[in-house]
């Protein structure tokens, strides 16, 4: 017998399904069967698109808003382009948990009547579709965040990005997949399922922003905004090989967000933008900064987006492995050759040495747990939806209480103050540079280590997840005997084959003091013209 949350998952599969039009629909003969891994090459080779769907799909979100700002492009003729390739990327790796395409051709239409009538663009960005993750509310529109329960219960307001995104003349038309909670670091639920990596669908596309990250791989949105609460935004980049921002927070708006942690404040969620490309990043800090959502979400600073000037030289600290967890082969390469070439760029490399991460991160852990699960619990049992096994910390935990709480909150505030005052100490550091993840990507199940990531969420740095340029290669990253520096460690470099990650792009990770966003991006641009 079915149970009662399973007909209600299959019921939204179907629906979600139904959604997309039979135009947009692969058809048999050339869909790439299961076993093709990488389809990332499918709209290019397939012949399904036009060239003029190519040509869109293919351009940056800069250069599209260079058309659709001076109606060289129209907002329709882009939105339809993009919905076509989103619908091809759903039926290749699951990315989608919602599609918003007629919301979006209506909206495409009312921008270029706007254009034509006035001869202007709506707003800086005028005619760009823009994916977002499920938990950005819509009207109208599910925001389950991976839950049965929250199936059939459609938002009644937006988020506040939403309004924002729309006012300066975005088409919103897909929300991507996110795992249970948004508390796993690969994206899987019990309403969706799992979302894959289009550059190899053996491999996770990360979590918990990975149906964004798989969608923006394929080619089926040119700008998209995740969430990061332990490495939510640069993991998923990590896996597929893209960009992300995570900003301190305060930089960008989160008021009127969905969460399966709603109240969990001890390490805030931060909103950010992932794209193929470095420069559409600034396209979407510029957008929303420059329309002063400090006016309507209380907690966002009153900051505006600055312009800092371009540095040739940068100090930077390297940090080449945590003190926990080992990178991979092709991590630990990617790294050694950056440095290298970074070196030789005339940049100034310092060691930096992992003090403090490992306390970071069990805070981190602990603060996710301190309601002993109850949130996700109370969530998951109106249905009877049982956890999935990869939160078993949440269905096993224990209440920390208030005291306890707050004891935690002062470790994080001493260890934030501990970790000022070594960077200050390191006179003229501009940033960290050290792994996104262990891994260059990694098999469904797999991922078993954020702390790359959650310690600078934990301290509230600004990082981009930037590709380097290095692609795994199963000659020259061999799995090698390395002394482990913990049981996780023992785990993860007994679990790494070169044979399965080869050729994915590596990523890597580089950190910047807090709120310090517009110099991490400039920072990030001069690395990448060492490289």
């Amino acid at each position: 017998m079915v149970a009662r949350w399973e007909e209600i998952a299959q019921k939204k599969r179907a629906e979600l399904a139904y959604t997309i039009p039979n135009e947009w629909r692969i058809p048999d003969d050339i869909k790439p069967p299961d076993s093709q891994l990488d389809v990332t090459s499918f709209p290019e080779q397939s012949g399904w698109f036009t060239p003029k769907e190519l040509e869109i799909t293919s351009a940056s979100a800069t250069d599209i808003l260079a058309k659709t700002t001076t109606g060289q492009w129209t907002a329709e003729e882009v939105t339809l382009a993009f919905c076509k390739r989103a619908s091809a990327a759903q039926q290749l790796t699951n990315c989608l948990s919602e599609t918003l395409f007629q919301q979006a051709i209506a909206t495409s239409k009312a921008l270029d009547a706007h254009f034509k009538q006035t001869g202007k663009p709506k707003g800086s960005l005028h005619g760009l579709p823009i994916s977002i993750k499920d938990n950005f509310n819509v009207v109208g529109v599910d925001s389950t965040v991976g839950f049965v329960s929250w199936v059939g219960h459609p938002a009644v307001y937006n988020s506040t990005l939403v309004d924002i995104l729309q006012d300066a003349g975005a088409v919103l038309y897909v929300k991507t997949n996110v795992p249970t909670a948004m508390m796993i670091a690969e994206t899987v639920n019990n309403v969706f399922g799992r979302t894959l990596n289009p550059r190899n669908r053996k491999l996770t596309s990360g979590g918990s922003s990975g149906g964004e990250s798989a969608l923006i791989a394929f080619g089926g949105s040119p700008l998209g905004v995740g969430t990061d609460i332990g490495g939510s935004l640069r993991i998923p980049a990590a896996m597929t090989g893209i960009f992300t921002l995570r900003p301190s927070f305060g930089r960008f708006p989160t008021l009127k967000c969905k969460s399966g942690l709603a109240g969990q404040e001890a390490v805030q969620s931060v909103n950010g933008p992932m794209s193929q490309h470095l420069s559409d990043l600034s396209v979407f800090a510029k957008a929303v900064v420059g329309l002063e959502p400090w006016l309507q979400d209380p907690r966002c600073l009153p900051i505006p987006w600055r312009s800092v000037e371009k540095k040739q030289k940068l100090k930077i600290g390297v940090m080449r492995n945590d003190g926990v967890v080992l990178p991979t082969p092709p991590v630990a390469r990617a790294l050694e050759e950056t440095v290298a070439k970074l070196r030789a760029a005339g940049h100034e490399i310092v060691d930096w040495t992992p003090d403090g991460h490992k306390k970071a991160v069990q805070i981190l852990g602990r603060m996710f747990v301190a309601d002993g699960g109850n949130s996700v619990r109370n969530i998951l049992d109106p249905v009877g939806e049982p956890f999935r096994p990869e939160m078993e910390m949440y269905s096993t935990a224990k209440e920390l209480g208030t005291h306890g709480m707050w004891q935690l909150q002062i470790e994080r505030t001493e260890l934030s103050k501990a970790y000022l005052d070594r960077w200050n100490r390191c006179e003229g550091l501009d940033a960290i540079l050290c792994p996104v993840t262990p891994y260059a990507s990694v098999e469904h199940e797999n991922f078993k280590y954020v702390g790359y990531t959650g310690v600078f969420n934990v301290l509230d740095y600004p990082a981009v997840s930037f590709p380097s340029g290095v692609r795994a290669h199963k000659e020259s990253d061999k799995a090698t005997v390395v002394q482990p520096l913990s049981d996780v460690c023992a785990t993860i470099q007994g679990l790494y084959n070169e044979e399965t990650v080869h050729d994915m792009p590596v990523n890597l990770q580089l950190v910047a003091r807090r709120l310090e966003e517009e110099k991490v991006l400039m920072m990030t641009e001069v690395i990448l013209e060492a490289l």
